[in-house]
């Protein structure tokens, strides 16, 4: 697979957002700011605002190097047959944690969560996204549902995926119903809850469809 510059300068634009948001108000951020809120929104440590560098270091530029370099490694080049689709949800994904840190920067300067509601819609529209690109994933080792089961069948791989589509877009969809409707340290709650339900349903489901298939040969 070959590296296309042109192709990936979308990505490192977006990227670059938050390191030149930082950079614009770095001057004006007082060398002790807040780096942890609790569930409740209240800021529970400051540390040197040095310490801000690594959000957009280990949230858009770590997603994006991580999507980057998995195509040249994967030895089946199963990605790499993904084509668009990975090119798509490799640009959404990084254009999310990009936008999540320059919140969370824009939150430490002004010393306040605000705007929690439409980062938990956010949220939301993120799993339904994934959701919806989970079937086209193809079978390989470092992105999807990677269980025993899936990884030794195909058939297994794609109706694991299928389902675990409809499952992530549904639960987006319900979590972004649910934004306005309730405080930031329920939500997180809720937000626990559903992942857990939703990441063990398809590794049980696997399991099932392998049985299923063994038993039928």
């Amino acid at each position: 697979m070959k590296l296309r510059i042109k192709k990936e300068l979308s990505s490192i634009l977006i990227v670059a957002i938050p390191f030149i948001y930082l950079a614009f108000i770095w001057k004006d951020l007082p060398d002790s700011v807040p780096v942890h809120w609790n569930l409740k929104g209240e800021i529970d440590r400051y540390g040197s605002k040095n310490e801000l560098w690594i959000l957009p270091i280990v949230l858009p530029l770590l997603t994006y190097l991580i999507f980057l370099l998995v195509p040249f490694i994967d030895p089946k080049k199963q990605i790499e047959s993904m084509g668009s689709k990975y090119h798509q949800l490799k640009l959404f994904l990084v254009l999310f944690m990009s936008l999540l840190c320059v919140y969370l920067i824009y939150a430490t300067s002004i010393e306040s969560m605000v705007g929690t509601k439409l980062l938990f819609l956010g949220i939301g529209a993120l799993i339904s996204i994934v959701g919806i690109y989970m079937p086209y994933i193809k079978p390989n080792y470092f992105i999807g549902v990677r269980t025993p089961w899936t990884l030794e069948n195909n058939e297994v791989w794609k109706a694991t995926h299928k389902l675990t589509g409809h499952i992530w877009v549904i639960t987006g969809v319900l979590l972004a119903l649910i934004a306005f409707g309730i405080d930031q340290q329920h939500f997180f709650w809720v937000f626990m809850g559903l992942i857990l339900v939703i990441a063990f349903i398809p590794i049980l489901y696997s399991y099932l469809k392998f049985k299923e298939l063994d038993e039928g040969l």
